[in-house]
């Protein structure tokens, strides 16, 4: 999974980030992974962190260790711990000349329509410019989220909205079981699942750590979400030095395998998930420059029809009126129709600004 991957999610948990006796954060392990992600880097993936830890750290800045926390201390404690958390991450990373880029988000961030278009730009603007995004859920703000724990979905969603070929569980055990290996000795790990069946599900115990909230239930959610995506997914022991290393060289782990890429996931997707929410008619040279695989340029549209906003799905037909496919719009109506015919380099020129230099991307457009 590692060779194929270009785009890689790693989410780690608070008992990792954190070390169990002292409340602060272990900076040994980390520096440790600090240095398996640059291995991952220098071979050309990006890399995205999913991080758990904030309200961890916060407990033991607020003197909150000794009693279970209300609702309003854990967000107390999270606007404590970020700042600890990726100043760790910051401090990790950057002696390798990587840069980092902190993001806060919520799962809403993942399902609101303008918010997922928003932080997907974020963070493929960030990748092509070299920099790791590392995430934590926005646990100041969020109120269901932050009781249940969810990270390892979070985890998943983003690496659906990344577009990630694989994503990383690293956890206090080495994978899914057939039973609770900390009860069952006769438990034996399973190396690989291709279905998540309810005999798979049947399989997941409940939390494994003193620190995080998270346990095998949730990481059977993210392998849903990701499998959906066309993302592969694995679970591995992260306790130990080098945990990424140790993978790559074979290390005990459960994976999960996807039916399909994220391309094709995507495409899916949007052909059938979708209701358009308008239309844009093309001309003879725009469809032919389709079916060779390009992106739609404001140029080759010749109109458009309905009220949709960026984001939206519009249906794009041929000047005889055939539907050809479906994409998301980059502009919304309004915009679209100030700039169909032109050139993309007056785009900015007409609206004051501009947001890319295609109205449909060839990655957010499928063709019948």
């Amino acid at each position: 999974m590692f060779a194929n991957a270009k785009r890689i999610v790693i989410k780690v948990g608070s008992a990792l980030v954190t070390d169990e006796f002292s409340g602060r954060v272990h900076n040994a392990w980390l520096k440790a992974l600090a240095q398996d992600i640059n291995a991952l880097n220098a071979s050309d993936k990006q890399i995205i962190i999913v991080t758990s830890g904030a309200i961890a750290l916060g407990k033991t800045q607020l003197g909150l260790t000794n009693k279970t926390l209300l609702l309003e201390e854990k967000q107390a404690a999270a606007a404590c711990g970020q700042i600890e958390l990726f100043s760790a991450w910051r401090d990790a990373l950057s002696p390798h000349g990587l840069t980092v880029a902190q993001l806060l988000l919520t799962a809403e961030d993942s399902i609101e329509r303008r918010r997922y278009l928003n932080a997907r730009n974020t963070l493929s603007t960030l990748l092509e410019l070299g920099a790791i995004p590392v995430i934590n859920e926005n646990d100041t703000v969020a109120t269901a989220e932050i009781r249940f724990g969810d990270n390892d979905r979070l985890s998943a969603r983003i690496a659906q909205m990344a577009g990630a070929d694989l994503l990383i569980l690293l956890s206090d055990i080495d994978g899914l079981y057939t039973a609770n290996p900390r009860t069952d000795k006769t438990a034996t790990l399973i190396p690989e699942v291709t279905d998540i069946t309810p005999e798979i599900e049947a399989m997941a115990g409940g939390v494994t750590s003193n620190v995080g909230t998270g346990g095998m239930v949730t990481k059977l959610g993210a392998a849903k979400i990701a499998l959906s995506a066309g993302c592969n997914m694995i679970i591995a022991r992260g306790n130990i030095s080098h945990p990424l290393r140790e993978l790559e060289k074979g290390a005990p782990h459960t994976r999960f395998i996807a039916q399909g890429s994220p391309h094709s996931a995507r495409k899916h997707w949007i052909s059938g998930s979708i209701h358009p929410a308008g239309s844009i008619a093309i001309d003879a040279g725009a469809e032919a420059a389709l079916k060779k695989g390009k992106s739609l340029l404001p140029a080759g549209v010749t109109s458009v029809t309905g009220e949709f906003d960026r984001g939206d799905a519009v249906l794009i037909k041929t000047a005889s009126g055939d539907t050809i496919g479906k994409g998301l719009i980059a502009y919304s109506a309004s915009d679209a129709t100030r700039i169909i015919g032109k050139k993309s380099t007056e785009i900015e020129q007409i609206l004051g600004f501009k947001r890319r230099d295609v109205l449909i991307h060839r990655d957010d457009m499928a063709l019948e």
